[in-house]
């Protein structure tokens, strides 16, 4: 897999050379993370796709019980990305001061393996 490179910013880089393109696991690993980013009805081309953030996780109270769906909905966003063979270790948060949900997770693709890390 190949995949253009984000910037410090989040932005998709251009005008940087050879340095625009990452591949292998890390590829894999920023396909997820911009799948994560995705919010459903963000993208104008396919209103249907992306993480249902408001919809269904930040709107809902971080309990045990919530956390449990949660969870399920952001590991089958994980899941279904390209070359994502499995999700070897996974772990979300929630800090109800600063309210902000953080995802971690390792990935194994047919690259080896790779990290992601996900702060909404």
């Amino acid at each position: 897999m190949r995949y253009r490179r984000l910037t410090s910013r989040g932005d998709y880089s251009f005008g940087h050379g050879r340095d625009e393109y990452t591949s292998g696991a890390d590829a894999v690993g920023q396909a997820v993370k911009t799948r994560l980013l995705l919010l459903l009805g963000e993208w104008w081309e396919d209103i249907s796709d992306g993480l249902p953030l408001f919809q269904h996780i930040l709107g809902a109270r971080y309990t045990p019980d919530n956390k449990q769906g949660i969870d399920l909905i952001v590991q089958s966003r994980i899941a279904e990305t390209p070359e994502v063979i499995a999700i070897k270790d996974y772990q979300s948060s929630f800090d109800s001061i600063k309210r902000a949900l953080k995802i971690t997770c390792t990935i194994d693709t047919p690259y080896g393996g790779g990290r992601v890390e996900v702060v909404y």
